[in-house]
């Protein structure tokens, strides 16, 4: 999917990490991150989104919640937007400042103590049993905290495993409900997806659920909530955030901007944004019909990839389709042309959309790439612990 890109904006990386397989430093299986990229990403986000007046909370699970590139955004983008729990606790122990929690997944409510201790901007809940839990621990504590209240998304628009939210029809109901608990204050609202990349053109757009965010908002304001934040994610990247101010978003959630690989970025090599990562393996072994097995382990099935690059000769190979009800202990390639020099053992390039904390892949941190003096800072696992 960025394959292409990749080679245009950013060969050293593709040569660093040609030469750490060719040299044993990494194994198959592993996703090469270019530190320099991915800190001058977070650089660019945060002018610009200064510059609009939109807040950032950033997103680390597609960056396999790596404690170095934690660092390195957060210099430039403070605060984060965590989807469980676990990821709130790699982002705190890195160092960055919790912006929102239960951004994608609630906090069980026996965690609720430690994640407010913390003191989070917001907590984002989807009904009134997790308002309640979040009031009363909260309450506990000593503080009123902020919540962020997820509207349920349009019909059609919410990816499956991720339901849930309060009805806008139900709205009202709810925000009477919460406004009697102590320990919260309604500091907000949100949605997801409320931007997503047209499928051809790659062009940011909102979705439904912004104009439900935004209903949601005014509602509030009509019961006397005020300064109230909404947070629009997905998709937030350079492209996006004129959008996400022109419309009235508070708060972006930057992710897969910051490794240069929105939807945008695999049809827009031109985005200001560079590809910052590149997943190495290797060929085991050859099908009877001369296709070549690569070793699987990080081929995410929403990846849209097409092609390898296999650095040894400069070949390009496709890359076969792989039902996502498998597990990936392989990926077939095409068979390659008759005569054409391609060995077990050889190196393969893919570049491809991915969430490195649903795999089972090494992460190697490299910085230096793009000066031609490389350096391999360490290895981690899909949950950013060093190896």
């Amino acid at each position: 999917m960025f394959l292409d890109t990749l080679i245009t904006r950013n060969p050293g990386l593709v040569d660093t990490a040609a030469a750490l397989h060719r040299d044993g430093a990494i194994p198959p299986d592993t996703y090469v991150m270019d530190l320099d990229a991915v800190e001058e990403n977070a650089a660019l986000l945060a002018a610009e989104a200064q510059r609009l007046g939109v807040g950032l909370w950033f997103v680390v699970k597609q960056l396999g919640r790596n404690p170095e590139l934690i660092r390195a955004i957060a210099r430039h983008i403070p605060r984060s937007a965590a989807i469980d729990l676990a990821e709130a606790r790699t982002l705190r122990a890195a160092g960055a400042r919790p912006g929102n929690v239960g951004h994608l997944v609630q906090i069980p409510r026996r965690a609720l103590p430690e994640a407010l201790s913390h003191r989070p901007e917001t907590v984002t809940v989807f009904d009134p049993a997790n308002a309640r839990a979040v009031s009363d621990a909260a309450r506990e504590l000593g503080f009123v905290q902020d919540v962020l209240i997820r509207i349920e998304g349009a019909d059609g628009s919410v990816y499956p495993g991720q339901e849930g939210g309060v009805p806008l029809s139900r709205l009202d109901v709810f925000a009477e409900a919460a406004e009697a608990l102590e320990g919260i204050r309604i500091g907000g609202v949100t949605a997801f997806p409320c931007v997503l990349c047209d499928p051809s053109t790659g062009r940011p757009a909102a979705t439904p659920n912004f104009a439900l965010a935004l209903k949601a908002r005014e509602l509030l304001e009509s019961r006397g909530h005020h300064g109230l934040r909404l947070s629009a994610p997905s998709a937030t990247s350079m492209a996006s955030l004129p959008l996400l101010a022109e419309l009235g978003a508070t708060h972006g959630e930057p992710g897969h901007a910051l490794t240069g690989t929105t939807p945008l970025h695999a049809v827009d090599p031109a985005q200001p944004e560079k590809p910052a990562y590149v997943y190495v393996s290797e060929v085991a072994h050859f099908l009877d019909d001369g296709r070549p097995a690569v070793y699987g382990g990080g081929f995410y099935a929403r990846s849209h990839i097409r092609s390898a690059l296999l650095p040894r000769t400069g070949a390009r190979l496709g890359v076969r389709d792989s039902p996502a009800e498998n597990i990936d202990y392989y990926r077939l390639l095409d068979a390659p042309a008759e005569g054409a020099d391609v060995r077990v053992g050889d190196t393969a390039l893919f570049a491809f959309r991915t969430q490195i904390f649903v795999t089972r892949s090494t992460v190697a941190v490299v910085s230096g790439a793009a000066s031609g003096s490389p350096r391999l800072h360490g290895l981690y696992d899909a949950q950013g612990r060093a190896l």
